[in-house]
């Protein structure tokens, strides 16, 4: 599932983690890079153990706790702390794919990558190429969001960054383990919550058929999930 989640982000908040931007010492992309794609990354990010990395950091992931659609589409378990990464002209990131487990630093355990993320930290404007792009088995989709929007997709998918021709890309990126494994099923309940979710708004909470609807969900999810 591809889902574009809007507003992740106000524009107060961008200013501010913009401002932390400006202040950042940046390192190498590729210290976070798995054996396979670090040859063909070339961007710079934020020290993830660096006071502002963790700072940051944490002030995403309180965020995304409270963000209905990314926790309906999600239903993340885990969520490795996002990283913050800046491409400057010249930079791109080739044709790769995700490790599938990830450490979460200092937690001493692993998970397994479900679900990728981009926060898109710089206007569409302020930079040319830079595009993500998803690489699928008939097509390819190039995604370039506004400022504090958020694409959501499996870290199954062969993606790339283009090559970065003016200004600076900025962005968040980090993965999340699911307590649904199956990316179907995960589709399921993303789209049956939405439905029950709409129909509480035109019926209210205490109708018989959202309710049932909603035990219906309940009861799918539990036999579906993994702890």
């Amino acid at each position: 599932m591809l889902l574009h989640i809007e507003k992740v982000l106000s524009k107060d908040e961008l200013k501010w983690v913009r401002s932390k931007f400006s202040e950042a010492e940046w390192v190498d992309g590729r210290a976070t890079a798995g054996q396979q794609s670090a040859a063909s990354k070339h961007n710079l990010q934020i020290a993830p153990n660096s006071p502002l990395g963790r700072e940051l950091s944490t002030f995403l992931l309180q965020k995304l706790g409270v963000n209905p659609l990314f926790n309906s589409a999600v239903l993340p378990h885990r969520v490795v702390p996002p990283l913050f990464n800046r491409y400057d002209v010249g930079m791109s990131f080739g044709a790769h794919v995700d490790n599938a487990l990830r450490p979460i630093p200092g937690a001493g355990m692993r998970i397994r990558t479900d679900v990728s993320s981009t926060l898109f930290i710089s206007e569409p404007d302020e930079y040319e190429g830079g595009e993500l792009v998803l690489f699928g088995p008939s097509e390819q989709q190039e995604i370039k969001l506004p400022a504090g929007d958020m694409i959501v997709y499996p870290t199954t998918a062969l993606h790339a960054v283009r090559t970065v021709t003016s200004g600076a890309r900025l962005a968040s990126f980090f993965w999340s383990q699911s307590f649904i494994r199956s990316q179907d099923n995960r589709t399921l309940l993303f789209e049956f919550d939405q439905t029950i979710q709409e129909l509480t708004r035109q019926r209210g909470d205490k109708d018989n058929e959202v309710l049932r609807l909603t035990n219906i969900y309940h009861n799918l999810l539990r036999v579906w999930s993994e702890l």
